[in-house]
């Protein structure tokens, strides 16, 4: 199982020096091709996106998510830190279980 990171050229160049293969996006439809081409790969098994360019496909990432039963979707902040209004892990595990972990 891979790792594949879509991301900014910054983000994707520092995982690449530790063996993650990824795609650098500048546009929507480069976000767009890029992960239905990831999602094509049997060999991906999660793919790392930044927040800042999932914002711009956010219907089509929780539709995936919605329906995908293989490859995992993580969205990750870049290196300009999370975005603000993005829900962090322990929010979403209180509002899931509704228990403080």
């Amino acid at each position: 199982m891979k790792f594949f990171i879509i991301g900014d050229k910054d983000t994707v160049t520092g995982f690449s020096l530790v063996g993650i293969e990824g795609a650098v996006v500048h546009s929507r439809a480069d976000t767009l091709r890029e992960l239905k081409q990831a999602l094509t790969d049997k060999d991906i098994g999660i793919i790392l996106i930044t927040e800042r360019v999932a914002r711009e496909i956010r219907s089509t990432i929780d539709q995936l998510l919605s329906q995908r039963k293989c490859t995992l979707i993580l969205q990750i902040p870049d290196l300009n830190g999370p975005l603000q209004e993005r829900r962090s892990v322990e929010e979403f595990v209180i509002s899931a279980l509704g228990v403080k972990v």
